[in-house]
């Protein structure tokens, strides 16, 4: 058995405003949508999320996840650079003693977002 991807789904009650924040200012594409489902499949280079407003059987509040969404990239420095005066800041780019290069952000429902590069 292989597993061959993985795929978060962000929850949100703010469907269109998440879309636009991950097409506008992070650069995603969008490669399928059901406006009837509340669902969206957005895309970037090799990565791929899911936003979806909650249905009857998810229990919704508000956005929650315990956890970030970890990006690599091949230019942190650049994406820092693009993003930082865009977006709501977690915390600034520093070279971290695991030999990572990262920042973090806010998307608009408040999911932290790393961004970071290796150092080796």
């Amino acid at each position: 058995m292989k597993l061959n991807a993985l795929r978060p789904m962000i929850w949100t009650d703010q469907f269109e405003q998440t879309i636009q924040f991950y097409t506008q200012i992070l650069e995603f594409n969008i490669g399928g949508r059901n406006d009837t489902w509340g669902w969206a499949s957005l895309y970037k280079d090799a990565v791929t999320i899911m936003i979806a407003k909650p249905n009857e059987h998810t229990p919704f509040d508000k956005p929650v996840f315990t956890g970030s969404f970890y990006f690599n990239t091949d230019d942190v420095e650049a994406l820092w650079n693009r993003l930082k005066d865009k977006t709501n800041i977690c915390y600034g780019i520093e070279t971290f003693e695991w030999e990572m290069r990262e920042f973090a952000i806010y998307d608009n429902n408040h999911y932290i977002l790393q961004f970071g590069q290796s150092t080796e």
